[in-house]
């Protein structure tokens, strides 16, 4: 019976990624640990940088600039080898709730999602859900082909970090 177990906690623990409209992407995950803990990790730049770039894309983030708070700002540069320059991500937060929620925009280009990320604990555990709206269906599509791939990883990443550290 230890082997049912295990395999529910391993469902439960899965990255599902869905596409909720023309222009949503909502991914969620469940995290063994608490809201507090999995908040400092998206919100911390020393922990931050430890799981957010997917280790099998070969990019490296080169800087973590983040001032969290409503209205603060944040920058990642990232360079890979196939870039001839390095490559800037930058926005605004429009929301911060500790613990709770993250809101921001991604205003390195007109086709930007805002972002929100919730954290919902119980028992101990903590369910994300990321949520991305972008402001064209073209504009998803191209997150669909390009950095949205890489979430599962991320987010695989990241319950290796908290792993750690509950």
């Amino acid at each position: 019976m230890p082997e049912a177990k295990e395999s529910s906690f391993a469902a439960m623990n899965r990255t599902v990624v869905q596409r909720k409209s023309d222009r949503e992407l909502v991914v969620t995950r469940t995290f063994n640990a608490p809201a507090r803990i999995v908040f400092e990790a998206w919100s911390k730049p020393e922990l931050f940088t430890r799981w957010w770039v997917p280790k099998s894309v070969g990019m490296s983030l080169l800087s973590c600039d983040m001032d969290i708070r409503t209205g603060g700002t944040y920058r990642l540069v990232f360079s890979h080898p196939a870039f001839d320059q390095p490559i800037a991500f930058f926005g605004t937060y429009r929301e911060v709730t500790p613990h709770k929620r993250l809101v921001w925009t991604n205003e390195d280009s007109d086709q930007g999602a805002v972002t929100t990320v919730t954290f919902e604990e119980n028992a101990g555990k903590t369910l994300v859900t990321f949520h991305e709206l972008y402001p064209t269906e073209a504009a998803l599509e191209e997150a669909l082909a390009g950095s949205a791939e890489g979430l599962p990883e991320q987010f695989a990443q990241l319950d290796e970090l908290l792993a750690g550290r509950s």
